[in-house]
């Protein structure tokens, strides 16, 4: 299954490697990655391949969690349903 995670928050040095080392502890590989700072706003967009077998909500509750603990905000969707959405 492929997803869309985006990260958005202040600047601040370790985001990246912050995001990547959560996304390695979950199995979730990074196929595609761009960032950009905005003033002194960090945005990231992922495009990730999860294992067959995740467990999506599971997935969503841990990368919110990891965003709160670092002050970003982190969201997942199924690349499917953002295909979709971006088509409307």
């Amino acid at each position: 299954m492929h997803a869309i995670i985006t990260v958005v928050g202040q600047d601040k040095v370790g985001i990246v490697a912050g995001v990547s080392a959560k996304l390695a502890a979950l199995n979730i590989n990074i196929l595609d990655i761009s960032q950009t700072i905005m003033e002194h706003s960090f945005t990231m967009m992922l495009l990730a391949a999860l294992p067959a077998d995740a467990d999506f909500k599971a997935i969503q509750q841990a990368l919110t969690d990891f965003g709160s603990s670092q002050d970003l905000t982190i969201r997942i969707q199924r690349q499917e349903i953002f295909d979709a959405m971006s088509s409307l």
